[in-house]
């Protein structure tokens, strides 16, 4: 958790930007990803070299040749604000475009780098402020760089690209990614979910990470991220990066207008909240998304990515709009029928319709399935989410303390006030009873089941307010005549009033 005085610092490199005259948020955290994955660099080299003086052997592949040193972030930190303007300019950008003897992630999405900071007061200043903040661990450096991300989110349209943390938080835990996952995300942004599912294997599965076999599969195979937006690629990189993920495929994709035929049954997980409510034509989406369901709206044909990116006995955790649920069209109800009768459809948590405000209003619900091409489906669970910790308003303002507006909160469980304004542990804990418990749960309750036969006869509508019960309570009222008996005397008391007022008058 960032601290009050990290979140500080972190404000007025962010303050030092819109006042050097940059106010595109997106610029900012583009600028700013540049000059720590200069700063991670000298980090690392500095690190090779230690260990070369140790050893004695030279460093047999270093980032940084012997004219190249002014290049380096605790050398031209040091210099005048003109002279390091310049190095960097000059310098430092070119050799981030032209790394090409590095054939990581960070470095192809650096290739086309771009150097905006307007003068050399600017720069000195907020590479004085970068380098003040201590990034020792991967956890500080994480939660500056999640900082950052949110500070995008509060500032304008650009909050589109980040999916509210706890959600995150939630969707992971419920799908328990395991050490030999393989976890992708077609539409990745900023990488939230492959950094929350990344955070989970290391807590969870500490000890599986020590093989060097295994901390290679984390480092470079378990973690798959497209994008068609070079800004999204380069700070989603980024973010793995300072998450200690040395080496994550985050890549230029178009998920819906390429073939996955490359990336076809792939993947043991997908964790995603895709685009809403677009409309693509036919000639510009895969034929293989075409063949699984006809349709031009971009909702569908991920579901249908997904069906396709999935191997046998993978799983996926989306959002959706609620639209998916329970569209009348063709291909929406073709799609249901998929997931109930081809595939094993195992929850649908509605969530509440200010999840995603200030910048969205739209209901969605998160769908939770296997894919097994052989059916599965025996009941499906469902969570009626009414509040997720903050208010569902524009300000999305804390109902709780910190501990307690997680998914695991601190502290013992939440009392049933607390619930009442988060009810994330709640729906986290009955997913795990789904088989038990809450299969004797009445259709009045927050969370019930729906054997799949009843869910094939409402034509695989999988709306919670389908099968959801709702007591009506009962209010009782006076009959006319008592209402009558009331008025008259309440007309006798005015009339009683009004003649004692004539009276105090005469």
């Amino acid at each position: 958790m960032i601290t009050g005085e990290l979140k500080s610092k972190v404000g007025r490199v962010w303050d030092a930007f819109w006042s050097g005259g940059i106010s595109n948020p997106l610029e900012v955290m583009e600028q700013i990803t540049y000059l720590l994955f200069i700063k991670r660099l000298d980090e690392i080299q500095t690190r090779k070299d230690r260990k070369a003086i140790a050893t004695g052997k030279p460093d047999p592949d270093p980032f940084f040749s012997d004219d190249q040193q002014d290049l380096r972030w605790q050398n031209f930190k040091v210099k005048d604000p003109e002279i390091m303007y310049g190095l960097v300019a000059d310098g430092v950008f070119p050799y981030l475009r032209h790394m090409g003897g590095d054939e990581s992630t960070y470095s192809h999405h650096m290739k086309d780098a771009r150097f905006t900071i307007p003068g050399p007061n600017l720069l000195a200043k907020v590479v004085d402020l970068l380098d003040d903040i201590s990034m020792d661990s991967s956890d500080t450096k994480g939660d500056i760089y999640e900082y950052l991300l949110a500070k995008i989110a509060t500032s304008g349209q650009n909050g589109q690209f980040r999916t509210p943390r706890h959600i995150i938080d939630l969707m992971v835990e419920m799908t328990q990614p395991g050490p030999r996952d393989e976890i992708c995300d077609p539409a990745c942004g900023t990488a939230g979910f492959l950094v929350q599912a990344a955070s989970y294997v290391q807590r969870v599965h500490r000890d599986a990470l020590l093989g060097v076999e295994q901390r290679k599969h984390f480092n470079e195979l378990m973690f798959h991220g497209f994008d068609f937006d070079s800004t999204m690629l380069r700070i989603g990189s980024m973010n793995m990066l300072l998450h200690g993920i040395e080496n994550p495929d985050i890549r230029y994709r178009d998920s819906l207008a390429e073939s996955a035929a490359g990336e076809a049954e792939r993947y043991s997980l997908i964790l995603a909240n895709p685009p809403f409510a677009g409309s693509l034509d036919y000639e510009s989406t895969a034929v293989d998304l075409q063949r699984i369901v006809k349709t031009k709206k971009t909702e569908l044909l991920f579901l249908a990515l997904f069906l396709r990116l999935l191997k046998p006995g993978g799983r996926a955790a989306v959002i959706v709009p609620d639209g998916v649920l329970f569209g009348s069209t063709k291909a929406h109800k073709e799609l249901r029928r998929i997931l109930v009768e081809d595939q094993q459809l195992q929850a649908v948590v509605k969530l509440p319709s200010g999840v995603f405000k200030p910048y969205a209003g739209v209901s969605t619900a998160i769908l939770f399935f296997t894919k097994t091409d052989s059916g599965g489906t025996d009941h499906v669970w469902f969570y009626d989410l009414q509040a997720d910790g903050l208010s569902l308003d524009d300000k999305r303002a804390p109902l709780l303390a910190d501990d307690r507006l997680t998914v695991r909160p601190t502290g013992g469980p939440l009392t049933e006030t607390e619930h009442a304004k988060n009810n994330l542990p709640d729906v986290l804990a009955r997913w795990f009873e789904r088989d038990v418990s809450e299969r004797d749960r009445e259709r009045t309750d927050q969370s019930f089941c729906v054997p799949k036969a009843e869910i094939v006869t409402q034509g695989y509508d999988l709306s919670i307010n389908r099968y959801k019960a709702v007591v009506h309570e009962e209010i009782k009222t006076r009959t006319p005549g008592e209402i009558l008996a009331s008025l008259e005397v309440i007309d006798e008391e005015i009339s009683k009033g009004v003649f004692e007022l004539k009276g105090l008058l005469a």
